[in-house]
């Protein structure tokens, strides 16, 4: 019986989701059948591998020890896998790679053209939330994280950091006027990121409190996506901090304010589990990131022009 992998493969998969429904969908298959399978898992093992409950399903203690066994054998195929990439010396197959919303879209989707170009045999999966995609859940194969990933298991690469700035619209600018100092922004109309942010990506707000000492200002507007908070400065619709990736993006389309006033700034990592340190196409797409992901090409230590 335990020959018969792609049953383990399902109850592994079942496991990690925490019910058949999310099972399902991440496997791309009906419930029923889903289910199908591991009551036959069940009755050939003569043991049940989870507890059934209102909330979703808990592993039973032989489902715990099955677990254990099948996460063994899926780290034993992954490093199995790395080493006949290496031996092949040609890097292959499909990276998924998770990184924020306004990031991904923007500046990362243009670079991949190039990793694509130096690498066609690599596909590529973006997978963009502002979120962070659980990698020791092999949810995604490597990220581009915004602040230092704290899992033991997750490999770490420093690359580039990212900075912020005062932006507002020629034509905001025309009607308001320009704030000279941060005290001036209390006349201003002011945009944030919404109230949902991450928790690691709270500092975007800081010209919530800029130039006063009472609690945050209410802004007029709030977005929580950094793109559509760059649409909204870009109409004119008020001032934002906004990342340099973007505001060298808009070309123009908005101007920076209290240059002598630098904003948030997020130290960015590519890290990926430990067990795929020796993947080739995870170590090509490293290298490519570290070279390309620099500050000057993100936008400069000082504000861009």
């Amino acid at each position: 019986m335990l020959q018969d992998w792609d049953k383990l493969r399902l109850f592994h998969a079942v496991a990690l989701a925490g019910s058949f429904t999310e099972a399902a969908r991440r496997l791309r298959m009906s419930q029923p059948a889903l289910s199908r399978q591991i009551i036959a898992l069940e009755e050939a093992l003569g043991a049940k591998l989870f507890h059934r409950h209102a909330r979703g399903l808990a592993l039973t203690n032989e489902g715990e020890q099955l677990f254990q066994t099948t996460a063994q054998m899926l780290d034993s195929l992954e490093q199995a896998r790395a080493r006949i990439e290496a031996t092949r010396n040609r890097p292959t197959g499909e990276i998924r790679l998770t990184t924020t919303v306004s990031f991904g879209s923007t500046w990362l989707s243009r670079q991949l053209a190039d990793f694509l170009a130096l690498y066609p045999d690599i596909r590529v999966s973006l997978l963009l939330s502002d979120e962070d995609i659980d990698l020791s859940r092999r949810e995604a194969d490597c990220a581009i994280r915004f602040h230092k990933p704290h899992q033991a298991e997750i490999v770490q690469r420093p690359l580039a950091q990212i900075r912020h700035w005062l932006c507002a619209s020629p034509a905001y600018l025309d009607r308001h006027g320009r704030p000279r100092a941060a005290e001036d922004l209390l006349g201003h109309r002011l945009i944030a990121y919404g109230p949902a942010a991450p928790a690691y990506l709270r500092a975007i707000n800081w010209v919530l409190e800029l130039g006063h000492d009472g609690p945050p200002r209410e802004p007029v507007l709030s977005v929580n996506s950094s793109i559509g908070v760059l649409q909204a400065v870009e109409s004119g619709a008020g001032i934002a901090a906004l990342p340099t990736y973007l505001i060298q993006q808009s070309r123009g389309r908005v101007e920076i304010l209290l240059p002598h006033v630098e904003g948030a700034v997020f130290q960015t990592y590519f890290a990926y589990p430990s067990e795929l340190r020796g993947s080739v196409r995870v170590g090509v797409l490293r290298d490519f990131l570290v070279e390309r992901m620099t500050t000057a090409a993100l936008g400069g230590p000082r504000p861009p022009i």
